[in-house]
């Protein structure tokens, strides 16, 4: 039983899952990787990404998880897992958009304390992120700090167990800005709901990183289906 990790990081292979567990390789002593497909449209391109991060950080084999949720993808609900519902182009208006995957940061977040007890880890990390979090209910720092509570008293580890959210209260520019402090990997990211050979640049998460990358002052090093910048999308 592997027990050289003091973290569990949810790592999607998106840009801000990257930026956090860039964040936890330098704060804990060791980090175990957590990863799941449910059934969305790029699962395969995010395990590319996935595995491909991990292996840039040498994490082991032993201490990289990949989960199939793909019950979520079974009972639809959302444009990332139901086929029959379009990803929307451009940035949501009010209300909850239809890209939201229902409960998704729960059970994501109920995995990894899991495996954080079985590792008798002591945190576990997620990269979600509030004012760019496109609405999610299950990304606001209220609902994070619920369930560390939950947590806490569901699980044996008890008050010793953490639920760290670096990024949730920063702007997408921020956490570029972050990633390139870290030596983050960025490069290898995905972020795109549609697309899994170049990035659409379309999809609120596309847009929401290109401005990230535009405000940081800093290009976007993956591809786009325009001119490989984004730029005029």
């Amino acid at each position: 039983m592997p027990r050289s990790a003091d973290a569990v990081v949810l790592v999607s292979g998106g840009l801000d899952s990257c930026v956090t567990l860039a964040r936890a390789f330098v704060d804990c002593h060791g980090v175990a990787l957590l990863h799941a497909t449910y059934g969305q449209r790029t699962a395969a391109r995010e395990r590319a990404s996935f595995d491909a991060i991990a292996d840039h950080y040498s994490v082991p084999l032993e201490l990289r998880l990949v989960l199939d949720l793909s019950f979520l993808g079974s009972m639809g609900g959302s444009a990332l897992t139901d086929a029959r519902v379009p990803v929307p182009e451009g940035l949501p208006g009010k209300g909850v958009p239809t890209t939201y995957v229902p409960f998704r940061n729960g059970l994501l977040l109920s995995a990894a304390v899991s495996w954080a007890e079985v590792l008798e880890a002591d945190s576990v990390w997620i990269g979600v992120v509030e004012e760019d979090g496109s609405g999610y209910p299950d990304c606001r720092e209220s609902f994070l700090a619920a369930f560390e509570s939950a947590a806490r008293l569901g699980s044996r580890t008890g008050e010793s167990m953490r639920v760290l959210r670096p990024l949730v209260g920063l702007r997408k520019s921020e956490i570029v800005r972050l990633g390139f402090e870290l030596h983050a990997p960025l490069p290898l990211t995905w972020s795109c709901y549609r697309s899994t050979e170049s990035a659409c640049g379309r999809c609120e998460s596309c847009i929401l990183r290109l401005r990230g990358f535009e405000e940081a002052g800093v290009a976007d090093p993956i591809r786009y289906d325009d001119d490989g910048t984004g730029h005029g999308v």
